[in-house]
């Protein structure tokens, strides 16, 4: 059992799992922001009409205090989301749904059981933050195939 946990995931597995869990999240962030759409739509066509009834050239910025703060909204929603769907599955059991779905977990390279809490969300803001490039490191890591999330978590996903 302890060789076969430490066998890394192959990369169309972990892809796959982490498309599941990024459609979830997506999914989320167009819930939270779909409700607010009308009225940063109403917010900025105030702003381009009285930028037009003024009669003279100016600059209307689309991004302000106000459509600042409904992203801000769909932030904190996605961000209070994520701990509960990526870091606590992870550090509970080393699952979010989608690697369940894939049969892959995530294990602590130390101890190879499910990470603690506080490296679970440390590898999920890393992900969230580097995105893309930093998982294309497990392309050229060996032997373990390990991503830039994943060493700053002290973590790697395991089969």
């Amino acid at each position: 059992m302890a060789e076969r946990a430490v066998r890394p995931a192959g990369l169309i597995r972990r892809t796959l799992a982490r498309a599941v869990d990024s459609l979830v999240l997506a999914g989320v962030a167009t819930a939270a922001a779909l409700p607010l759409v009308p009225e940063a739509t109403a917010h900025v066509q105030v702003k381009v009409d009285e930028a037009r009834a003024s009669g003279r050239t100016t600059t209307v910025w689309l991004l302000d205090g106000t459509i600042t703060g409904y992203l801000g909204l769909v932030l904190a929603a996605v961000l209070v989301f994520g701990v509960f769907y990526e870091a606590l599955p992870t550090a509970r059991w080393g699952r979010t749904p989608g690697k369940k779905l894939f049969g892959v977990r995530v294990l602590a390279a130390a101890t190879l059981r499910p990470p603690a809490f506080g490296a679970a969300l440390r590898r999920w803001l890393v992900y969230a933050l580097l995105g893309l490039p930093g998982s294309l490191w497990c392309l050229v890591d060996r032997p373990r195939r390990r991503a830039w999330h994943d060493r700053a978590a002290g973590t790697y996903v395991a089969r």
